[in-house]
C-alpha cells in the first residue's frame, strides 16, 4: 500500500474512533444517566421459618433541584410497598434540593427507614479534573472546609417523618414482627465513621443485625463483619459509574475491589462471612452526569430463610 493510501486509512480509523467515542459520550449523557431502574435480589439472611421482608435500599441520589424525572420514578417506588428503606447516603448536590427530595421521598418517608450520610449530604460537589476519579482513594485529597449543604435540615425531615438516624449509632426496629438490630456510621470516604461508638458483638437474639454505612471501606466492613453482622448494605461506588462491556467498573473510589463494585456480594473477616449489597447508585456529580454499562439503580431486596437460594434479576 502506497503512502498516501496508508494515510487515508489512518485519517478513516481515526473518525471511526472518533465517531463511536462521540456516540459513546452522547449516549452516556443523554440515555443512560436517565435511564433508571429497579434492580431486584433475594437474600438468605432471615431465621427459619420467618416471612420474607422486602427492603427497598436507596443510595446516591445527587438530587438537583431540577431534576424531576428522578423525582417521579423515586416517588413512584412506593408502590411496591416495601416494608423497610434503607438509604445509604448522599441524597443532595445542591443547597435547594431539600425540598424536592422530600417531594421524590413522599409516601416512602411513612414507611419504616434508617439512613446514614454521605459526604454530597455534608458539600456539594465541585468541579475537579475528572482523571483524579482513577487514583487509588488513598491518593484523593479532600480540601477540608466547613459544610455548605443543609445536613440538619435533612436530617430533621428525616428524624421528623420516623425513620432513623444511624450515623455512628445504633439502633432497634421492630418491623413485621421481627426485632432488626442495626448499627451505621458515618461517611468512611471522608473519614467521619467512628465504628469504636458502634463496635460490639451482635445480639443473637435480634431476628437478623445490619449493617449501614456510606461507603463500603475495608476498615468498617471489617467491623461490621467481625462483630457478626450478616448483611451490610452500602453505597458510593456509582458502580464505577464509566464501566467496560464484559470487562466492569474500572474504579469503585474506595478500597473496595472491582469485583463488589455493585450487587450483592459476599465480604470475610475474622473467619465470619456477610452478605454485602453495594448500591450503583441513583445519581451522578452535576459535573460529571455519564453513566455508561452502569444504569442508575435501586434496589428492592427480599430477605429471606437462611436455607432458601440467592437470586438476582433486573
Amino acid at each position: 500500500m502506497s503512502l498516501r493510501g496508508i494515510a487515508g486509512t489512518t485519517l478513516k480509523t481515526t473518525a471511526v474512533v472518533g465517531a463511536v467515542g462521540a456516540a459513546c459520550v452522547a449516549y452516556a449523557a443523554a440515555i443512560e444517566v436517565r435511564w433508571f431502574t429497579l434492580r431486584k435480589v433475594t437474600v438468605p439472611v432471615l431465621p427459619e421459618g420467618t416471612a420474607p421482608l422486602r427492603v427497598l435500599h436507596l443510595s446516591d441520589l445527587h438530587l438537583m433541584p431540577a431534576q424531576e424525572k428522578k423525582i417521579r420514578w423515586v416517588n413512584d417506588l412506593a408502590a411496591l410497598e416495601p416494608d423497610l428503606i434503607v438509604n445509604t447516603g448522599d441524597n443532595i448536590s445542591s443547597e435547594h434540593s431539600v425540598a424536592p427530595l422530600l417531594r421524590a421521598y413522599a409516601d416512602l418517608l411513612d414507611l419504616p427507614g434508617v439512613f446514614v450520610f454521605g459526604s454530597n449530604d455534608y458539600w456539594k460537589p465541585h468541579f475537579k479534573n475528572p482523571g483524579k476519579y482513577l487514583l487509588p482513594a488513598h491518593k484523593q485529597r479532600h480540601k477540608p472546609h466547613g459544610p455548605d449543604l443543609p445536613y440538619e435540615e435533612m436530617r430533621r425531615a428525616f428524624s421528623g417523618a420516623g425513620w432513623t438516624d444511624l450515623n455512628n449509632a445504633k439502633a432497634t426496629l421492630k418491623v413485621n414482627g421481627l426485632r432488626l438490630d442495626f448499627a451505621g456510621t458515618d461517611d468512611p470516604h471522608i473519614k467521619r465513621d467512628r465504628y469504636e461508638e458502634v463496635a460490639g458483638e451482635i445480639d443473637p437474639t435480634a431476628d437478623l443485625s445490619i449493617g449501614v454505612t456510606h461507603a463500603p471501606y475495608q476498615r468498617v466492613l471489617n467491623g461490621f463483619v467481625g462483630d457478626g453482622y450478616p448483611l451490610v448494605l452500602a453505597g458510593h461506588t456509582h458502580g464505577g459509574q464509566l464501566a467496560v462491556p464484559f470487562y466492569g467498573a474500572l474504579v469503585t473510589n474506595c478500597d473496595l475491589d472491582t469485583s463488589r463494585v455493585k450487587g450483592l456480594t459476599t465480604w470475610g473477616y475474622g473467619g465470619r462471612q456477610a452478605a454485602l449489597h453495594v448500591s450503583a447508585g441513583l445519581g451522578t456529580s452535576p459535573y460529571a452526569p455519564v453513566r455508561f454499562a452502569c444504569r442508575p439503580e435501586a434496589t428492592l431486596l427480599t430477605l429471606v430463610p437462611r436455607n432458601n437460594p440467592i437470586s438476582s434479576a433486573r
